[in-house]
């Protein structure tokens, strides 16, 4: 059983300065206890001999190789925009820098 009780709840609300009424004191310092003795069961189950991992099994690079395939050329590309200029499409600015 966790160490959370009712006047450590209210201690901890006065720190953050939350209002608690009794109600959610009894609340709090049960769901608080849970969250307390989760963790303490999954420090538990890990050991000093299991080293951390990312991922449960390995991995490789799963990205294809590049392949130069047929593409749109860049007036192609620039033909269905509002606007281009310089061989590039031309948008509106969203900062104060030119």
């Amino acid at each position: 059983m966790s160490e959370i009780t009712p006047d450590l709840v209210r201690h901890l609300a006065s720190l953050a300065r939350i209002l608690v009424t009794d109600e959610e004191v009894e609340k709090l310092a049960g769901e608080l206890g849970v969250i307390v003795d989760s963790v303490a069961k999954v420090n538990e189950a890990t050991s000093g001999d299991v080293l951390p991992t990312s991922h449960p099994i390995p991995m490789t690079n799963v990205m294809r190789d590049d392949e130069i395939r047929p593409s749109l050329t860049q007036e192609q590309a620039l033909s269905g925009a509002p606007d281009s200029e310089e061989g590039r499409f031309k948008v509106a600015a969203i900062l104060d820098e030119e």
